[in-house]
């Protein structure tokens, strides 16, 4: 009985979440500009937004191990990544320095006040979301080596 009334749950909430929405939410750019969410986000394509901080070390390394793939998944698929930094006042300093070390092919953007971090309920990072649209279609917490290519076959199957 218990495990009927999980899996029902667990049905519901995934049904119901699916439907849910990025939400409207203003960042800013690594040169201080701000910018709207739903602005960054083509209706065209699959947007992926990967939530990290520079502290992160699963973060970085889902980040760069995505680098490696990145054009062939663009190339193949049109999708686009945007990594969003949810680093605090305390390590916000580490950003700028940290990309210009790394390659990362990505747009940058931050969420200084974590307002949305807080909007999506996110309460652990690496947190990655893919999008068609504004739509959330899939989303997973933390980082293994070979994620990616889970990630890369969902934006696969939604590319159309």
């Amino acid at each position: 009985m218990k495990q009927s009334l999980f899996l029902c749950c667990l049905i519901f909430s995934t049904v119901a979440f699916s439907q849910k929405k990025i939400p409207n939410s203003t960042l800013r750019t690594l040169d201080g500009k701000f910018v709207n969410i739903q602005d960054e986000i083509s209706n065209d394509k699959i947007t992926v937004l990967s939530f990290w901080a520079t502290w992160c070390v699963p973060c970085i390394n889902e980040l760069d191990a995505i680098s490696e793939v990145y054009d062939d998944w663009q190339e193949s698929t049109n999708m686009e990544l945007i990594a969003i930094s949810t680093d605090d006042s305390r390590t916000q300093k580490r950003i700028r320095p940290m990309i210009s070390g790394k390659s990362w092919p990505y747009k940058i953007l931050l969420d200084k006040n974590q307002e949305l971090k807080r909007a999506l309920n996110i309460s652990t990072i690496p947190q990655t979301f893919i999008l068609k649209g504004s739509k959330i279609i899939y989303i997973h917490s933390g980082y293994t080596p070979g994620v990616e290519d889970e990630l890369f076959e969902i934006i696969q199957k939604h590319k159309n």
